[in-house]
């Protein structure tokens, strides 16, 4: 328990303990959860839950809540189109919305040629179809990622997700004709474009190149942040070679980092960005934006889906643009950024187990070590530190090749007063969990400084 801002949880509540032994019966094991308890209700930043615990939520149910829970103008614009009608099935009858959202998707996109959007249900599904896109109007097969990726669980997304376990082992064999290469990841290597061509060149032509497929800041790999000047010089170097830039915003979209697009950073046009997540308050839709003379490579009918585009999904992203627009949350965004940095900062300079922190706007992490020195990863450290989190009130996210990461994905909408409040439970949460850490580490790292 921790009440000095207000929070406090009890996890020995009778109906989450119920629900729980519902769930074994009925939900295979392999489905998992982070927090032990069922969501009763969400409001912002907030969630409570059915025994009534409330916690300040820092995921952003794993990111997708970039303008809060329940936002008021989403669940207005979600209900209107449900008593409109719930689906058609846009390829059978098309409808405005869809329309609508393309449109506006299409004049935030930072792309130097006129661009057009196709509408799916998920982040992989946005992956699959871009990947599918490139193929067709390259006419070649190769594509190319980077360590630490991750871009979904369906077949091609999940071959080109790096990390085996959970997310691939058992599941080969894989799609043919992806090929891996370092990620730049300026904490443990330079983070200089100069090995990436070398790398590639071992192991495919790069005149068979179809796309690279990169996270400008990756998501699931721990928030690395791809230097601007590599992203500058993987441009030219598509462009050289005649391959697609395909950049996945599916996480680092929707204003997180402080612009609508991550890789506006970085100042470049990609070929195919494809975005979810945030997209539409947790609806399932995601979207491939690329220039019309990339889709007109395409036949009628080669792209598409059931459920793809659905007015409802379409209808809550087009009021999470608005709000996006009227409270500035590109502004909030980098707000939070400075603030999270400051207090980050703080907990580098306190805990020698505080190997790195990193990210851009919003889009923050703590990367845990064993020693700053050796950077070896600690994941002990890190769930000891998301546990302390959610015994406290706050739910954080991990993260990291190594789960050694804890990444920030709060919304965007987060009162000034939440935003100091889980913050002050994190500081307790890893100042507990360092203080756990082996005598002999803590005296080293005394010594170091």
């Amino acid at each position: 328990m921790d009440a000095r801002n207000g929070w406090s949880v009890d996890l020995s509540g009778t109906r989450s303990a119920a629900l729980q032994e519902r769930r074994t019966t009925y939900v295979p094991g392999c489905i998992s959860s982070l927090v032990p308890a069922y969501a009763a209700s969400a409001s912002g930043s907030v969630i409570e839950d059915v025994d009534g615990n409330r916690w300040i939520d820092f995921t952003g149910g794993w990111g997708c809540m970039a303008a809060g829970h329940a936002a008021p103008e989403v669940v207005t614009a979600i209900c209107d189109q449900a008593h409109r009608f719930t689906h058609t099935d846009f390829s059978v009858v098309p409808y405005e919305a869809y329309v609508e959202l393309a449109e506006r998707l299409a004049h935030r996109a930072p792309c130097s040629e006129p661009v057009q959007v196709a509408l799916f249900n998920s982040g992989a599904e946005a992956v699959e179809n871009a990947v599918k896109t490139a193929r067709k109007h390259t006419g070649r097969d190769a594509i190319v990622v980077f360590s630490g990726a991750f871009h979904g669980r369906t077949m091609m997304a999940m071959t080109m997700t790096h990390k085996e376990a959970p997310y691939k082992a058992g599941f080969g064999p894989f799609a043919p004709e992806v090929y891996r290469v370092a990620y730049p990841d300026p904490y443990r290597s330079d983070g200089l474009f100069d090995a990436f061509a070398a790398d590639v060149e071992k192991q495919v032509d790069p005149q068979r190149i179809a796309a690279v497929v990169i996270e400008p800041i990756q998501g699931e790999g721990g928030f690395v942040v791809a230097p601007p000047a590599f992203l500058v010089a993987l441009r030219g170097y598509t462009e050289r070679h005649g391959a697609l830039l395909v950049v996945d915003e599916i996480q680092s979209g929707f204003g997180r980092t402080g612009k609508f697009f991550a890789i506006e950073h970085a100042g470049i046009s990609p070929d195919i960005l494809t975005v979810g997540k945030s997209i539409a308050a947790g609806l399932p839709l995601s979207a491939v934006i690329a220039s019309r003379a990339v889709f007109d490579s395409l036949d009628a009918g080669s792209l598409g889906g059931t459920y793809v585009g659905n007015p409802i999904a379409c209808r809550a992203a087009l009021a999470v643009l608005s709000i996006m627009d009227r409270e500035d949350l590109l502004a909030r965004a980098t707000s939070i950024g400075r603030v999270m940095e400051e207090r980050f900062e703080r907990l580098r300079s306190r805990h020698e187990e505080v190997g790195d922190v990193r990210g851009v706007g919003a889009m923050r992490a703590i990367e845990f070590v064993k020693s700053r020195e050796g950077k070896e990863p600690d994941p002990a450290l890190c769930s000891r530190v998301i546990s302390g989190c959610l015994n406290r009130g706050l739910i954080v996210a991990g993260a990291g090749y190594h789960r050694n990461v804890v990444r920030m994905l709060l919304p965007l909408t987060t009162p000034e007063g939440l935003l100091q409040a889980g913050l002050d439970i994190l500081d307790r949460a890893v100042a507990d969990a360092c203080a756990l850490a082996p005598s002999s580490r803590r005296d080293e790292g005394r010594e170091s400084r």
